[in-house]
C-alpha cells in the first residue's frame, strides 16, 4: 500500500497536537493509502513535545523531530522533507487552519498526475487591515520577484516524490519555501477553501515576524533592489550635474548670490537618505552572501524517533545533525 507523509511543524501547539492527529486518522480511514505524521517540534517552551511523544508510543505512524533550538518553520519544513517515507508528503500548520478534511482533494490531485496540488485559501474572517496589507505586498512583489506568488497560497500542499526531490536539490541556507515551490514548477492544481480561524491558542505571526518574512520574499528571488539602487544614483548623478550647470550659467549672468539654506539641507537630506536606503539594501545582499557561505546546517536536531535519523534517502542531501535517538 502506498504511504502518503504528513509534515507538521509544530511551535508551542500542545492543545492541538492530539485534535490534528485525529482529525488526519479519521481522513485516512476512507483512503486506501497509508499514512505517517512527521512533527517537527521547533523547539516549542510548552508540553507541545511532550503530547506529540505521547501519540507516537500510541502509534507507529507518528513520527517527530525535535530541534535542539528555534530555528523556524522554514528549517522545520526541510528537515520533514529529508526524514519523510511517502510517496507524497503533505505540508500543513498545526493549529487546524489547513482543513484536514481538503486531504481527499488533495491525494485526489496527485492520483490525476499533478506534481503540485495546492491549497488556496480566500481571506474570509481575516482583520481588514492584514487582508489588505497581504494583497498589497502580493500585487507589489509580482512585479518585482523573478517567480509568481499567490495571494491566499501558502505551505498547505501535496507534493509529489518528483517535487520533494526537486525541492530537496535547493540547498541554500535562508530558504523561503513559497518561492522554492513556485520555482520548480511542474504541474500544478489549485483548490480553494474557505479561510478558517485557529480555534486553540495564539499565532506566533506578530507584525514584525511577518515584515521580515515578506522581506525574505523579495530579496530571495531578484535583485532588482540592486538595480534599482543603481538606477537611483545613476538618476541623481545626471540631476546634480543638470543642477550644477545651471547654476553655474546663472552665476556667469547675475554673478554669485547668498546660498539657500533650504537648497543646501534639502540636498544634503536627500542624497544622504537615498545614501543609507542604498546601503541598507546592499547589506541586505551582503548579509545572505555572508551567511551562505559558512555553510551551516539549517537546523540541528536534539532528539527524533526516526531511526537513523532519516526515513527515506534516495540520493536526498543530508545537511543536518542527529543529537538523540529515542525509539517508541
Amino acid at each position: 500500500m502506498n504511504q502518503v507523509s504528513i509534515i507538521i511543524p509544530s511551535f508551542n501547539e500542545e492543545e492541538n497536537i492530539a485534535l490534528i492527529y485525529e482529525s488526519i486518522k479519521k481522513e485516512f480511514t476512507a483512503l486506501a493509502y497509508d499514512f505517517e505524521i512527521v512533527f517537527v517540534n521547533d523547539a516549542s517552551t510548552d508540553r507541545t513535545l511532550k503530547q506529540i511523544k505521547l501519540l507516537s508510543g500510541k502509534s507507529s505512524k507518528v513520527k517527530y523531530i525535535s530541534f535542539s533550538r528555534n530555528f523556524g518553520k522554514e528549517a522545520a519544513i526541510f528537515a520533514g522533507l529529508q526524514h519523510v517515507s511517502g510517496k507524497a508528503v503533505i505540508i500543513m500548520d498545526a493549529d487546524l487552519q489547513h482543513p484536514p478534511h481538503l486531504i481527499p482533494s488533495l491525494i485526489q490531485g496527485w492520483e490525476e498526475g499533478y506534481d503540485q496540488v495546492i491549497a488556496r485559501r480566500n481571506r474570509k474572517g481575516e482583520h481588514p487591515l492584514r487582508a489588505v496589507l497581504s494583497s498589497t505586498y502580493y500585487c507589489l512583489i509580482n512585479k518585482v520577484v523573478d517567480v509568481k506568488l499567490e495571494d491566499g497560497v501558502g505551505d498547505f500542499r501535496l507534493l509529489s516524490e518528483r517535487a520533494i526531490t526537486a525541492v530537496l536539490s535547493l540547498n541554500e541556507g535562508q530558504r523561503f519555501s513559497k518561492g522554492l515551490f513556485s520555482w520548480i514548477g511542474m504541474e500544478q492544481k489549485i483548490i480553494d477553501y474557505e479561510n478558517v480561524l485557529r480555534k486553540n491558542g495564539q499565532t506566533k505571526w506578530s507584525f514584525g515576524k511577518l515584515m521580515n518574512y515578506g522581506l525574505d520574499g523579495l530579496v530571495s528571488f531578484n535583485n532588482r533592489p540592486l538595480r534599482l539602487c543603481f538606477y537611483s544614483g545613476a538618476l541623481i548623478l545626471c540631476l546634480s550635474v543638470l543642477y550644477s550647470i545651471i547654476t553655474f550659467v546663472q552665476i556667469l549672468k547675475t554673478g554669485i548670490a547668498v546660498p539657500g539654506y533650504f537648497t543646501i539641507i534639502t540636498a544634503v537630506l536627500l542624497l544622504g537618505g537615498i545614501q543609507l536606503l542604498s546601503l541598507g539594501v546592499i547589506g541586505e545582499y551582503i548579509g545572505r552572501i555572508y551567511y551562505e557561505t559558512k555553510k551551516r546546517p539549517p537546523f540541528l536536531i536534539q532528539e527524533t524517533n526516526i531511526r537513523n535519523g532519516v526515513a527515506y534517502e534516495k540520493n536526498r542531501p543530508r545537511i543536518y545533525q542527529i543529537r538523540h535517538y529515542r525509539g517508541n
